[in-house]
C-alpha cells in the first residue's frame, strides 16, 4: 500500500552496557522488587531456571561455606604454629640447663626424639670442645676428624644448613652410635659456627621423606645458634701459656 511505514529494525540492548550501567545505578530495583521476582536465571547445578532471588541465596551460601573453609584453614594453621611454638620453647629450654657438652649433645638426642620425631642425632665438634682432656665424648657427641670433616661439608654443598638424603655408608660413617637403617635415610645438616667453625649438626631419620630436600631449614638453622653458643659456653678455658724466667 502506498505511504505505509516500514517498520524500524528491532534494536537489542548489549549485554555489556546493560550490565554496566546496572553496576552504575545499584539501586535501580528499588521499588521494583516484582521484577526482582521475575528474573530467571540458570540454575548452577541442575537444568533449567530459578528465579534471582534463590540463586543468589546460592551464591551467598557458596560464599558462607569458602570463607568458613577459609578460616578453618587459618585456625588450624594457628594451632599448629602454636605448638611447634611450645615444642621449640620447651627444647631451648632444657638445653639452656645442660653444664657440659656431653649433657648438651643428650638432652639434644633426647628433646628431638620425644617433641620432633627425630630418632637420631650426632653433635661433631673439634677435640678442642670436649669437657676434659681424658675424657672421651659420649654419644651422640663425636670428635670431628678430617674424614668427617670432609664428608659433611661435601653433603652440605656450600651451604650453611641442608636436607639430603643420606645412604646406608654416610648414616654408618656420620651416625656410628646409632641403628644403621636397612635402606638410606634422609637427615638435616647445619653448620655450627660463631665468630670460627665449631662442628656440625646432624639430624637424621629413616624415613626418606622425613627431611626432604625441598623442606624449609630455618628450624635447623635456628637449632644451630643456640647449640654453637652453648659449646662455646661449655667448653673448658684454654689452658694458661706458662711464662719463662
Amino acid at each position: 500500500m502506498a505511504g505505509a511505514k516500514i517498520p524500524e529494525p528491532r534494536q537489542t540492548l548489549d549485554p555489556e552496557m546493560v550490565a554496566h550501567w546496572l553496576a552504575r545505578h545499584p539501586d535501580f530495583f528499588e521499588g521494583r522488587e516484582g521484577l526482582l521476582q521475575q528474573l530467571k536465571v540458570p540454575h548452577p547445578e541442575t537444568r533449567g531456571a530459578t528465579s534471582l532471588l534463590e540463586r543468589l541465596v546460592h551464591d551467598l551460601r557458596g560464599r558462607a561455606e569458602t570463607a568458613e573453609w577459609r578460616l578453618e584453614t587459618l585456625l588450624e594453621s594457628a594451632r599448629h604454629n602454636e605448638a611447634q611454638y611450645r615444642r621449640i620453647r620447651e627444647l631451648v629450654l632444657a638445653l639452656l640447663e645442660t653444664e657440659s657438652n656431653d649433657d648438651l649433645g643428650q638432652a639434644l638426642a633426647r628433646e628431638l626424639s620425644e617433641r620432633f620425631q627425630t630418632p637420631s642425632v650426632a653433635l661433631w665438634c673439634p677435640s678442642s670442645l670436649s669437657d676434659g682432656e681424658n675424657t672421651p665424648p659420649q654419644a651422640p657427641r663425636q670428635v670431628l676428624d678430617s674424614a668427617a670433616e670432609t664428608r659433611l661439608s661435601a653433603l652440605l654443598d656450600g651451604r650453611a644448613s641442608r636436607c639430603s638424603r643420606l645412604s646406608v655408608t654416610d648414616w654408618k660413617r656420620l651416625l656410628p652410635h646409632t641403628k644403621v637403617p636397612e635402606k638410606a635415610g634422609s637427615c638435616a645438616l647445619t653448620r655450627l659456627t660463631l665468630g670460627e667453625p665449631l662442628g656440625y649438626l646432624v639430624l637424621a631419620s629413616p624415613d626418606l621423606d622425613h627431611f626432604r630436600a625441598s623442606l624449609d631449614t630455618l628450624f635447623t638453622e635456628y637449632l644451630g645458634e643456640v647449640v654453637s653458643r652453648l659449646l662455646v659456653r661449655h667448653a673448658p678455658p684454654p689452658h694458661d701459656t706458662p711464662r719463662h724466667a
